[in-house]
């Protein structure tokens, strides 16, 4: 059959999907596939995937993806990442037999993305991505679609998105976020880009940001016409978001366990699901957040759940009836509700730019916008303040920027120091690299092998060791 492409692709593929899961790095496996199909999703996206490894590594194949589907998990898109043409179609061939579509992650916008140049990072090179979508959508009998993340203007987010679609994009994604927009700095989608985004092109686009209820799908699909919303972070706190309900957390969790038992997965991503689902309850039973995270199997992890069940199942008998919920929460911490990230002061609120990045190192050090390592290390240490400017300051390596060698001759860091030692044949006493003088103690001693032996004088004999010996004696 010829391959389906645009909207006959959505509609008749995907049967029309409105209510899709996001992909999500070690969150959207299949027994979470499965608890959001339940509750009303209607398209998911695998956790995304290295090309490259993908290709070169059969382990990772069977445990990602030959293994991690079945047939009640579709219809399903498979996210790479990937920065080579040859290798993204590699994967994508290795794949297309198990999915209905192929997903390029243009959106990555975490430091692990941009040392290995893939992701959002990607998105200024445009000549690369239209040769990968191009070959892909030339090699693979099923579509190729792309997730991509918005410029922080709106007419270069259009441009960026006609040029996919030019290459062969059937489908894309648009989180309305800039790449700088991340942590403590996501802020506020920017609707009025995807609104754009969907007016410019003519194959399907889903949404992406600001969904944390069923209002905001509908709301969203109203205001920018787009043909499906994609859900993370709601999904994460509430799977039943698609339904428009809000359950209590418990149901969620027993129902997410038993599946987990009939499709094993790491324990970590279990653990991290809980995490999330309890994410309100575990600021008020703040004991039982130690417990949950040293729980070392499955049954451990469900017993923590239970306790944690009992606790708010206590809290409910003493709420009078029609008592409003502590604290700032709308509904009761049992109840899967949004979690909103705290916002950054006045100043930080801009997408990117150095006045951005200069609130974010001000406010590193107060506890609201602290990462989850700080925040954990924190926990482990409470009496120790992590505060940035504590830091020493270390000057920049001219090159790459990274610390320099304070005793290094080209004032350089030891890998960069290492090239230009070796380029120019020098030494760095500093960093240990002896190039000038290993050559030179070569080049001496090729000279004394080549040296031609001197002629002894008449009458003198070289000793022998016998000879010696026998003196000795």
């Amino acid at each position: 059959m010829p391959k389906l492409q645009g909207f006959e692709f959505w509609s008749r593929t995907l049967g029309g999907a409105r209510h899709v899961v996001a992909p999500m790095v070690d969150q959207s496996e299949l027994a979470w596939r499965l608890l959001s199909r339940r509750h009303g999703a209607q398209l998911c996206y695998t956790p995304m995937l290295h090309a490259q490894v993908f290709v070169r590594d059969p382990n990772y194949r069977r445990d990602h993806l030959y293994h991690a589907v079945c047939p009640e998990d579709r219809p399903l898109i498979v996210q790479f990442c990937a920065n080579d043409p040859d290798v993204f179609v590699q994967a994508a061939l290795l794949a297309q037999d198990h999915c209905d579509a192929i997903d390029l992650n243009l959106g990555c916008p975490q430091m692990i993305a941009k040392r290995g140049h893939y992701g959002a990072f990607l998105q200024e090179d445009w000549d690369l991505l239209q040769r990968m979508v191009l070959l892909a959508h030339e090699k693979l009998s099923v579509p190729v679609t792309c997730k991509i993340r918005v410029f922080p203007e709106i007419d270069k987010t259009v441009r960026y998105a006609q040029m996919l679609e030019k290459a062969g994009c059937q489908l894309l994604t648009v989180h309305g976020r800039t790449k700088e927009q991340k942590g403590p700095l996501a802020g506020t989608a920017s609707w009025e880009h995807i609104k754009a985004v969907r007016q410019a092109v003519t194959i399907p686009v889903f949404a992406n940001g600001n969904i944390q209820s069923l209002c905001d799908v509908e709301r969203c699909i109203r205001d920018t016409g787009v043909q499906g919303v994609m859900s993370a972070e709601g999904n994460l706190h509430n799977p039943a978001l698609f339904e428009g309900r809000s359950p209590a957390v418990w149901e969620l969790v027993e129902e997410y366990l038993e599946l987990v038992r009939q499709h094993p997965c790491p324990l970590s991503y279990v653990r991290a699901h809980l995490f999330k689902l309890w994410h309100h309850t575990l600021q008020v039973h703040r004991q039982l957040r130690e417990e949950l995270a040293k729980a070392k199997t499955l049954d451990g992890v469900a017993a923590v759940s239970q306790e944690l069940k009992l606790r708010c199942q206590e809290d409910m008998s003493r709420q009078a009836a029609g008592e409003k919920p502590t604290g700032d929460l709308p509904l009761s911490h049992w109840i899967c509700q949004p979690y909103f990230r705290p916002e950054p002061r006045e100043g930080s609120r801009q997408s990117g730019g150095a006045s951005s990045k200069r609130a974010l190192e001000e406010e590193e050090g107060s506890a609201e916008v602290l990462s989850k390592n700080k925040q954990k290390k924190q926990l482990r240490n409470p009496h120790k303040t992590f505060d940035p400017s504590l830091k020493p300051k270390y000057a920049k390596c001219e090159q790459c920027g990274n610390p320099k060698g304070s005793r290094c001759v080209f004032d350089l860091c030891r890998a960069c120091c290492k090239k230009r030692a070796f380029r120019d044949t020098a030494d760095c006493p500093g960093h240990g690299l002896l190039f000038k003088t290993k050559l030179e103690k070569s080049l001496a001693w090729k000279g004394a092998q080549l040296r031609p032996q001197e002629p002894q004088e008449e009458g003198l004999v070289e000793p022998s060791l016998t000879t010696v010996g026998s003196a000795l004696l």
